[in-house]
């Protein structure tokens, strides 16, 4: 309770959790799309619940990782390493890492799965039969199971749960801190679940802009495995702005939807 008591007294330690919880938001967004494309595959009568169990599992899984901090620091430990480094950088330097953790490896697999199932659904998308389509005359709709879908959303969970929490962990000493950013984050997760889906329903360009943008990210998980960091901050400008501009043409269009419609 005194420890408590004098964090929140302490300027540094609401600065922290301020910028803690920015950082969670932001770095959820990856794991909120992918939870958003994969419930718009189910039923409509399961969307909303997939949703809310990929939320909550993503939850419980954030908060059980904070009490084995220790060991998810030890995740980066290097486990094996391959003895080569390839071609040299231009200071000489390698050219990638070849020590892998534990971490490294759950990067590359999370980054491999991603990469596969966002090229699985820009195929579908691209190249689908007449039987591909559904009452709702939009591609890919009902064609997976709750379960097959909650499993899917939980493996990608552990893997942005392991990056969330070593973000936490490189930021505060504090677990109580740690602790707080994670339930806002979650809960501003779960406040935009609903409506972020619904939208992306809505619109089937942004469908195809979500995937790419999920297929980015999958390519930087596995870059970030091998050690090659590419910083965060460029990744999210670059969504940022395809998003800015994909909402000019959804703008455009239905202006001239209307346009059309009083003629």
């Amino acid at each position: 309770m005194e420890n408590i008591t004098a964090l929140l007294a302490d300027p540094a330690a609401w600065a922290a959790l301020i910028t803690l919880i920015v950082m969670e938001v932001v770095l959820g967004i990856d794991n909120l799309i992918f939870i958003s494309i994969l419930s718009n595959k189910l039923p409509e009568g399961q969307r909303q619940k997939a949703r809310r169990v990929g939320i909550a599992l993503a939850l419980v899984m954030r908060l059980a990782l904070l009490t084995m901090v220790a060991w998810i620091a030890g995740l980066v430990a290097p486990v094996f390493d391959l003895g080569w480094s390839g071609a040299p950088g231009p200071h000489g330097e390698p050219s990638f890492e070849t020590a892998f953790s534990w971490r490294d490896l759950i990067l590359i697999a999370g980054g491999l799965f991603l990469v596969w199932k966002a090229t699985r659904e820009i195929h579908h998308n691209v190249d689908h039969d007449a039987s591909d389509e559904t009452v709702d005359g939009v591609v890919g709709k009902a064609t997976l199971n709750f379960g097959s879908a909650i499993v899917q959303i939980l493996l990608l969970d552990m893997v942005f749960s392991i990056d969330s929490i070593l973000t936490a962990v490189g930021m505060t000493e504090h677990v109580e801190i740690m602790y707080v950013a994670v339930v806002v984050a979650v809960l501003a997760m779960l406040l935009a679940a609903d409506p972020l889906a619904n939208f992306i329903n809505r619109n089937p360009t942004v469908v195809m802009l979500a995937l790419g943008f999920l297929l980015m990210i999958g390519a930087v998980l596995i870059a970030d495995g091998f050690g090659v960091h590419v910083p965060k901050g460029y990744i999210y400008t670059a969504m940022a702005f395809s998003a800015g501009v994909e909402m000019l043409n959804i703008f455009a269009r239905r202006r001239r939807e209307r346009r059309a419609g009083s003629a």
